[in-house]
């Protein structure tokens, strides 16, 4: 299930949040301030963020900014969560880029509602069946790839990470978000595994296998050759 990342200072609050999403299969993390939760999404990316407004430190339209203008976070759904009830309040929210707005009082069940339904709307590589870069072509229905309409063979971690790739086409990837997205281990000591598929991925993907670009001691992304 989902990683869910809960930005509360209020813990009553937070505890709830946790236990909800908990009993329903999620992970979650509870944050009190901005700092612990920028300090977690350096560590981890989450699947996605119930971010309360009114917080100690920073305000939580200025996190959804930094998110919203952060290639590896701009599309990382976000919850806002407030007391606040003017219109006013949810129409920013949501024109800086929030995807859905949950107002307080609210009731567990609506919340469980509210995040299985955001995560089913923005389900990310389940939800693109055909992607298309340039030369490569991806049918996610068939788990084929193709470049020049010629198929590629690949292994399923092969498929998976090029997949991962192009969905996120253009946006630098970390490589502990891949090992952790494709792999499900943030053990450093494997992160050659990932430099051999990305080696034998450019080969084997010829033409279009310039297309994976190296960012050097941060990780790799997917664009199609500009020169």
């Amino acid at each position: 299930m989902a990683l869910i990342y809960i930005v509360e200072d209020d813990k009553n609050i937070s505890e709830i949040e946790s236990f909800a999403l908990k009993n329903v299969g999620h992970q979650t993390v509870e944050c009190a301030c901005a700092k612990e939760f920028h300090k977690q999404v350096q560590d981890r990316l989450p699947d996605l963020i119930m971010l309360d407004i009114m917080l100690p430190d920073e305000d939580g339209l200025s996190i959804l900014t930094k998110l919203r203008a952060t290639p590896e976070t701009r599309r990382i759904p976000v919850i806002l969560i407030t007391a606040k009830t003017s219109e006013i309040d949810k129409v920013k929210g949501l024109d800086l880029g929030a995807d859905d707005y949950l107002t307080k009082p609210f009731g567990v069940m609506e919340l469980i509602s509210r995040v299985k339904a955001l995560l089913r709307r923005v389900g990310g590589m389940e939800a693109e069946k055909f992607l298309k870069v340039g030369i490569l072509f991806i049918d996610d229905e068939k788990h084929a790839a193709f470049v020049k309409d010629k198929p590629v063979e690949l292994t399923f971690k092969e498929y998976e990470l090029l997949k991962y790739l192009t969905v996120n086409q253009g946006i630098v990837l970390s490589r502990d978000n891949i090992m952790e997205k494709i792999w499900s281990t943030d053990y450093e000591g494997e992160s050659r595994t990932l430099d051999v598929h990305i080696k034998t991925l450019r080969q084997k993907l010829g033409d279009a296998g310039s297309y994976i670009k190296t960012v050097r001691n941060v990780g790799y992304f997917l664009d199609v050759d500009t020169e």
